[in-house]
Protein backbone atom coordinates (compact mmCIF):
# COMPACT_ATOMS: atom_id res chain seq x y z
CA UNK A 1 0.00 0.00 0.00
CA UNK A 2 1.40 3.11 -0.78
CA UNK A 3 1.44 6.39 1.64
CA UNK A 4 -1.21 8.08 0.03
CA UNK A 5 -3.48 4.96 -0.16
CA UNK A 6 -2.78 4.51 3.79
CA UNK A 7 -3.46 8.85 4.43
CA UNK A 8 -6.62 7.56 2.76
CA UNK A 9 -8.00 5.05 4.21
CA UNK A 10 -11.40 5.32 6.30
CA UNK A 11 -10.39 5.70 10.06
CA UNK A 12 -11.62 2.02 10.67
CA UNK A 13 -8.97 0.54 8.37
CA UNK A 14 -6.59 2.90 9.16
CA UNK A 15 -6.99 1.80 12.81
CA UNK A 16 -6.68 -2.36 11.67
CA UNK A 17 -4.13 -1.51 9.57
CA UNK A 18 -2.03 0.50 12.51
CA UNK A 19 -2.97 -2.62 14.91
CA UNK A 20 -1.23 -4.94 12.64
CA UNK A 21 2.13 -3.31 13.45
CA UNK A 22 1.37 -2.50 16.89
CA UNK A 23 -1.39 -3.78 19.23
CA UNK A 24 -0.84 -1.20 21.99
CA UNK A 25 -4.30 1.07 22.20
CA UNK A 26 -2.63 4.26 22.92
CA UNK A 27 0.18 3.67 20.43
CA UNK A 28 -3.30 3.11 17.66
CA UNK A 29 -5.20 6.13 18.98
CA UNK A 30 -1.71 8.74 19.02
CA UNK A 31 -0.84 7.36 15.89
CA UNK A 32 -4.79 8.25 14.70
CA UNK A 33 -4.06 11.67 15.14
CA UNK A 34 -0.93 12.05 13.22
CA UNK A 35 -2.58 11.26 9.84
CA UNK A 36 -2.57 12.56 6.89
CA UNK A 37 1.17 12.09 6.95
CA UNK A 38 3.50 13.75 4.29
CA UNK A 39 6.13 11.21 3.92
CA UNK A 40 7.50 7.85 5.08
CA UNK A 41 9.80 9.48 7.34
CA UNK A 42 7.22 11.23 8.75
CA UNK A 43 5.30 8.26 9.34
CA UNK A 44 8.30 6.98 11.19
CA UNK A 45 8.90 10.07 13.36
CA UNK A 46 5.20 9.71 14.24
CA UNK A 47 5.39 6.22 15.19
CA UNK A 48 8.40 7.04 17.43
CA UNK A 49 6.57 9.96 19.20
CA UNK A 50 3.52 8.04 19.97
CA UNK A 51 5.47 4.92 21.38
CA UNK A 52 7.97 7.38 23.12
CA UNK A 53 4.50 8.21 25.09
CA UNK A 54 3.44 5.31 26.35
CA UNK A 55 3.25 3.74 29.82
CA UNK A 56 4.69 0.32 30.59
CA UNK A 57 0.80 -0.81 30.71
CA UNK A 58 0.78 0.18 27.17
CA UNK A 59 3.76 -1.56 26.37
CA UNK A 60 3.15 -5.04 27.98
CA UNK A 61 -0.42 -4.50 26.29
CA UNK A 62 1.57 -4.15 22.70
CA UNK A 63 3.74 -7.47 23.83
CA UNK A 64 0.28 -9.45 24.32
CA UNK A 65 -0.24 -9.16 20.46
CA UNK A 66 3.07 -11.56 20.00
CA UNK A 67 3.64 -15.13 19.62
CA UNK A 68 6.11 -16.49 21.86
CA UNK A 69 9.54 -16.98 20.09
CA UNK A 70 9.64 -21.11 18.37
CA UNK A 71 5.95 -21.45 18.96
CA UNK A 72 3.57 -23.47 17.99
CA UNK A 73 2.61 -22.63 14.26
CA UNK A 74 -0.94 -23.61 14.52
CA UNK A 75 -1.32 -22.13 17.31
CA UNK A 76 0.45 -18.54 15.95
CA UNK A 77 -2.14 -18.54 12.96
CA UNK A 78 -5.04 -19.00 14.73
CA UNK A 79 -4.42 -16.32 17.57
CA UNK A 80 -2.72 -14.35 14.92
CA UNK A 81 -4.39 -14.37 11.86
CA UNK A 82 -4.08 -10.79 10.96
CA UNK A 83 -0.09 -10.27 11.41
CA UNK A 84 0.57 -14.39 10.85
CA UNK A 85 2.36 -14.14 7.76
CA UNK A 86 4.43 -11.50 9.45
CA UNK A 87 5.23 -12.94 12.76
CA UNK A 88 5.89 -15.99 10.50
CA UNK A 89 8.85 -14.51 8.16
CA UNK A 90 10.17 -12.58 10.95
CA UNK A 91 10.84 -15.90 12.72
CA UNK A 92 11.54 -17.89 9.93
CA UNK A 93 14.85 -19.25 11.26
CA UNK A 94 13.38 -20.86 14.44
CA UNK A 95 12.03 -23.10 11.46
CA UNK A 96 15.24 -24.79 10.84
CA UNK A 97 16.42 -24.67 14.49
CA UNK A 98 17.51 -28.28 16.06
CA UNK A 99 15.11 -29.90 18.85
CA UNK A 100 17.42 -29.33 21.16
CA UNK A 101 17.39 -25.20 20.45
CA UNK A 102 13.55 -25.54 20.46
CA UNK A 103 13.70 -27.10 23.63
CA UNK A 104 15.77 -24.57 24.80
CA UNK A 105 13.55 -21.35 23.18
CA UNK A 106 11.28 -23.07 25.06
CA UNK A 107 11.74 -23.81 28.68
CA UNK A 108 13.84 -20.31 28.53
CA UNK A 109 10.24 -18.38 27.26
CA UNK A 110 8.68 -19.94 30.27
CA UNK A 111 11.82 -18.81 33.14
CA UNK A 112 11.45 -15.47 30.68
CA UNK A 113 7.43 -15.19 30.97
CA UNK A 114 7.59 -16.65 35.37
CA UNK A 115 10.25 -13.44 36.00
CA UNK A 116 8.90 -10.59 34.10
CA UNK A 117 4.90 -11.22 33.55
CA UNK A 118 5.02 -11.10 29.45
CA UNK A 119 6.88 -13.18 26.48
CA UNK A 120 10.18 -12.73 25.45
CA UNK A 121 10.12 -9.75 23.02
CA UNK A 122 12.85 -9.37 20.54
CA UNK A 123 12.79 -8.31 16.96
CA UNK A 124 13.71 -11.53 15.49
CA UNK A 125 14.49 -10.51 11.73
CA UNK A 126 17.50 -11.80 10.74
CA UNK A 127 18.48 -13.18 13.69
CA UNK A 128 19.00 -17.06 14.05
CA UNK A 129 17.31 -19.78 16.54
CA UNK A 130 20.53 -19.68 18.28
CA UNK A 131 21.14 -16.33 18.40
CA UNK A 132 17.31 -15.44 19.77
CA UNK A 133 18.15 -18.18 22.26
CA UNK A 134 21.65 -16.50 23.54
CA UNK A 135 19.95 -13.23 23.67
CA UNK A 136 17.00 -14.29 25.69
CA UNK A 137 19.33 -16.22 28.16
CA UNK A 138 21.43 -13.12 28.26
CA UNK A 139 18.15 -11.26 29.13
CA UNK A 140 17.08 -13.56 31.99
CA UNK A 141 19.69 -11.86 34.11
CA UNK A 142 18.52 -8.35 33.58
CA UNK A 143 16.80 -6.72 36.67
CA UNK A 144 12.97 -6.32 36.19
CA UNK A 145 13.50 -2.56 35.05
CA UNK A 146 15.95 -2.56 33.08
CA UNK A 147 14.82 -5.28 31.12
CA UNK A 148 10.65 -3.55 30.25
CA UNK A 149 13.05 -1.01 28.82
CA UNK A 150 15.01 -3.38 26.44
CA UNK A 151 11.72 -5.18 25.39
CA UNK A 152 10.32 -2.04 24.90
CA UNK A 153 12.77 -0.53 22.24
CA UNK A 154 12.52 -4.15 20.94
CA UNK A 155 9.10 -3.95 20.26
CA UNK A 156 9.14 -0.58 18.45
CA UNK A 157 11.81 -1.88 16.48
CA UNK A 158 9.10 -4.69 15.58
CA UNK A 159 6.56 -1.93 15.03
CA UNK A 160 8.63 0.05 12.63
CA UNK A 161 9.64 -3.14 10.52
CA UNK A 162 6.18 -3.78 10.16
CA UNK A 163 5.08 -0.24 9.28
CA UNK A 164 8.02 -0.13 6.42
CA UNK A 165 5.83 -4.11 5.50
CA UNK A 166 2.76 -2.10 5.90
CA UNK A 167 3.79 0.67 2.85
CA UNK A 168 5.65 -2.52 1.26
CA UNK A 169 2.37 -4.73 0.75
Amino acid sequence: MTLAELNNLPKSALTEALQKCCGSTAWVKNMLAAFPVSDAATLMDEADTAWNKLTEADWREAFTHHPKIGGDVEALRQKFASTSAWAEGEQASVKQASQATLEALAAGNEDYERKFGYIFIVCATGKTAEEMLALLQARLSNGTTDEIVIAAGEQNKITRLRLEKLLAA
